[in-house]
């Protein structure tokens, strides 16, 4: 059976339930914690134990996150033996992460940049003569 492709071409006209749809998608993305497991599948897949272990967790916690980030098509499961191993599904995301990145850092300088503007002017030595 063959699924019909859709194509999105931005926000702009999208229904309420598109537009509710699109929230969810990024509401995954509010929690660093998935953050972290995302970038830690970015360039390999791993375990549950393994992802718990590295991000500090327990492996329930993590395990409950992959589910959320394998129903919103994020990441992927694969089960091996008595292992299950969780790699990146649509790695768009990270395109989507970097750009917000990259928006944050400049608000940042921005920010920095003003503050700059009422800070004293370093004091000027007078030359003694």
């Amino acid at each position: 059976m063959t699924f019909p492709t859709f194509i999105c071409h931005g926000m702009e006209g999208l229904s309420d339930e598109a537009l509710a749809q699109v929230a969810a998608y990024f509401q995954t993305l509010s929690e660093p914690t998935r953050l972290q497991i995302l970038n830690l599948l970015r360039k390999q897949e791993r375990s549950v134990g393994e992802l718990a272990q590295l991000c500090g967790y327990s492996s329930a916690n993590i395990s409950r996150h992959l589910a959320l980030l394998t129903r919103r098509g994020l990441v992927k499961r694969e089960t091996r033996g008595n292992s299950a191993f969780y790699s990146i599904d649509d790695p768009s995301v990270y395109a989507l992460c970097d750009i917000v990145c990259d928006s944050i850092a400049r608000q940042f300088d921005r920010t920095l940049a003003k503050r700059a503007a009422f800070s004293p002017a370093p004091a000027r030595r007078s030359r003694a003569r």
